[in-house]
């Protein structure tokens, strides 16, 4: 399959513009969509490019997992306004009340933070692990600088400086999808490493048929 790395890198490159996008306001939410699949068909791309299809596994893994977190955090933020309404008499500017509504509202408010983090860090996980094969393939530092921003940015989630290290590792993932150079050519069989021929034998300078005194 001819595969083109510049497809193949733009398309990952756009995709990962749009989902810095996506903080913009009302519209960003459509931006992030197309990011994502756009990034992903990037990788899809790049793993047929590089032969190594677990660039597109682990990109699709992390992608999964981001979406199971989203949606346990929406869950936990649901439970807790039932609760809180459940408190207040759902008019929430009434007195508070706490009530057994409330306190189921708060386990699951809770359950449901530890899941989506647990899920969250399980993507970053993933897409590090992509970002780093990127980086042995293509040579561009940029996917591992990008790795390592994601790691710390996700387990620093819970304070402002996670978020913004994660917008930082998607600034240079971006800068690393467009800077990849073609693949430089492998040998025939890589298997069999080229080994240089040995140097010639010394050229016997002593003319035939002298005699030795």
């Amino acid at each position: 399959m001819n595969v083109s790395l510049e497809y193949s890198k733009t398309l990952a490159g756009e995709g990962a513009i749009l989902l810095l996008l996506s903080l913009v306001p009302y519209a960003g939410w459509i931006l992030g969509i197309i990011g994502v699949i756009l990034l992903l068909r990037g990788m899809k791309e790049l793993s047929n490019y590089y032969q190594d299809e677990e660039i597109y596994k682990n990109s699709l893994t992390g992608v999964k997992f981001y979406i199971i977190a989203l949606v346990a955090a929406g869950a936990a933020i649901a439970a807790l306004t039932i609760g809180i309404g459940s408190a207040t008499g759902f008019k929430f500017k009434t007195a508070f009340a706490p009530t057994a509504g409330f306190g189921i509202g708060l386990v699951t408010f809770l359950a449901g933070l530890i899941l989506a983090f647990v899920f969250y860090l399980l993507a970053t996980s993933h897409l590090r692990t992509t970002f780093n094969t990127l980086a042995q393939k293509s040579g561009e530092a940029s996917f591992t600088t990008a790795g390592k921003l994601l790691r710390w940015g996700a387990i620093l989630t819970i304070v402002l400086v996670g978020l913004i290290l994660i917008f930082i590792a998607w600034i240079y993932a971006t800068i690393g999808f467009f800077t990849m150079k073609p693949q430089q050519q492998q040998q025939q069989n890589p298997q069999y490493p080229y080994t240089p021929p040995p140097p010639p034998s010394p050229i016997n300078t002593t003319p035939q048929g002298t005699n030795r005194e």
